[in-house]
């Protein structure tokens, strides 16, 4: 009979990462970004509604991501919405939260707000399942990049750094006098069947988030 080997911790680990890959649609996005991030040698930041941090939470499993994952604004309410990213509150009243402008607002919001990061990616979206019928399912996702990358070597600005403690006005961007993010969106109608074992929100949870990965890592190899 053959003597066993001895597996080391890291090739368990190793394991149990490609089984996460396999099984988990979720996170196989999110290595594929983290993988991404690594070889562009850029930062993201996330703005989190319907997904409610899943995104990031996901993303913060693979080791070494902190390099290149900022964080994310969970904004579920509009008042959040208002006074951390900067979304007027004309546009979340109408047309509303689940839009594609008020998914572009979180997105260009907490990029300003993110000195570090190149690439932000927002979610909104009405899951249900108490949902309007026009709005069951609906999921709007935006990404901005900078007009002009971040050397993540270097600090974002030495001579002024970022005070943490300063209040920011929501009704006015952090970079009022500079060209503006580059913005992408997507709408996205979800499926009615659920995944088992998850119920219908879970699912539509998570395809959101899966949707929120995979949008990241195209704009990530996008940039220059």
């Amino acid at each position: 009979m053959a003597a066993s080997v001895p597996r080391s911790a890291a090739a368990d680990q190793a394991s149990l990462g490609e089984l996460a890959r396999m099984v988990d649609p979720v996170y196989a996005a999110a290595q594929k970004l983290a993988e991404t991030l690594q070889q562009r040698r850029r930062r993201i930041v996330f703005a989190e509604s319907c997904t409610a941090g899943l995104v990031s939470a996901t993303l913060a499993r693979i080791p070494g991501i902190s390099e290149w994952h900022c964080g994310s604004a969970v904004v579920y309410r509009l008042d959040t919405k208002h006074r951390w990213l900067g979304v007027s509150e004309a546009e979340l009243l109408n047309p509303g939260p689940v839009s594609r402008c008020v998914a572009e607002a979180m997105a260009r919001g907490v990029l300003e707000r993110t000195p570090e990061a190149d690439v932000s990616v927002a979610v909104t979206g009405h899951l249900g399942p108490q949902a309007p019928p026009d709005q069951d399912g609906l999921v709007f996702i935006a990404g901005a990049t900078r007009r002009t990358s971040v050397d993540p070597d270097q600090p974002v600005d030495p001579d002024q750094p970022v005070d943490p403690d300063k209040p920011v006005d929501p009704d006015q961007p952090v970079d009022s006098d500079q060209p503006g993010p580059l913005l992408t969106a997507q709408e996205l109608r979800l499926s009615n069947s659920p995944e088992i074992p998850y119920t219908l929100r879970d699912s539509r949870q998570r395809w959101a988030a899966e949707a929120v990965l995979r949008m990241a890592e195209r704009l990530v190899t996008s940039c220059r």
